[in-house]
């Protein structure tokens, strides 16, 4: 099943989400559902808030990135309830985008490197260190477990210039190839 994409201005994006346990009602076919949500949203990576359900889980695919850094291939993994627990090395800045700020795209500065503890969709427990692309699409997404978008990384006055583009975001006033929940239309 293909979720719609919560988008700025819905609540659930500001919330700190809460973890999940192993039985989560048809778990298997969530974490399916997440990765083809993703896919056909042409997204990297997709946080559970971005499909309004607030709980601690995020799928990521950078295996189309294995040309530029070889280590991405087969690169596809769900982090469920995750922490990261030390991000070091050097900021550095790359163009982001956002399923949930469709037509905005900016320039975000985050550590090289992160370590991270999580759950693997078995339940399996994983501490891993990754770098470079991998390392800004998990803290990307895990920015959305703890209510944080892109834009909270810009500029106050960055983010004025940008208040237009959020006021129609949250009126629905944006094309995207994928469906959308406009704030407040949730039932």
């Amino acid at each position: 099943m293909i979720y719609p994409i919560t988008v700025y201005g819905d609540p659930v994006l500001r919330k700190v989400a809460q973890p999940i346990t192993k039985d989560y009602p048809d778990f298997d076919q969530f974490v399916k559902d997440m990765f083809e949500t993703m896919y056909f949203s042409d997204g990297v990576g997709l946080a559970a808030p971005q499909i309004g359900l607030p709980i601690r889980m995020f799928v990521v695919d950078a295996s189309a990135a294995a040309d530029e850094e070889p280590e991405l291939e087969g690169f596809k993994k769900a982090f469920i309830n995750p922490e990261i627990i030390e991000t070091k090395g050097d900021e550095w800045t790359m163009n982001e985008g956002c399923l949930s700020l469709p037509d905005i795209r900016e320039d975000v500065s985050r550590p090289e490197f992160v370590k991270i503890k999580y759950l693997d969709e078995n339940f399996v427990e994983h501490i891993e260190e990754y770098g470079g692309f991998a390392a800004r699409v998990i803290q990307h997404e895990y920015d959305h477990l703890e209510g944080k978008l892109l834009v909270d990384h810009l500029s106050p006055l960055r983010k004025r210039m940008l208040k237009s583009k959020l006021t129609n975001i949250t009126k629905g006033k944006v094309k995207t190839s994928y469906r959308i929940i406009i704030p407040g239309s949730r039932k």
